[in-house]
């Protein structure tokens, strides 16, 4: 009868160890999985409304206006001289103003 009872016992902590396992898992895809999918698809929304005459913030610091995109690329012209052009990835773009439009 003693190996009865403690066979249901063990199981019973097996059962509980899992759950605790899957409430781990759970709250680690709540508090690092989710705010990082969440983020990854506001900059996806921010770079498909890029669009020419919009001015921009790189991840390396500087400002400049796009002046033209391309599928994967833009280009950026920083500062008031008409020869600094640069071609950049979509990706190197950290933050989006639209004309006319103050934070």
């Amino acid at each position: 009868m003693n190996g009865v009872l403690a066979a249901a016992s063990g199981s019973a902590g097996m059962v509980s160890v899992i759950l605790v396992y899957v409430v781990i898992i759970g709250g680690m895809w709540f508090f690092l999985m989710r705010p990082q999918k969440k983020e990854q698809k506001r900059i996806q929304a921010m770079l498909s409304t890029m669009e020419v005459g919009d001015t921009v913030l790189t991840t390396s610091g500087f400002y400049g206006v796009i002046i033209d995109i391309s599928d994967d690329d833009v280009i950026v012209e920083f500062g008031n001289n008409k020869n600094c052009r640069i071609p950049m990835q979509k990706a190197a773009i950290a933050q989006l103003e639209k004309p006319g439009t103050a934070e």
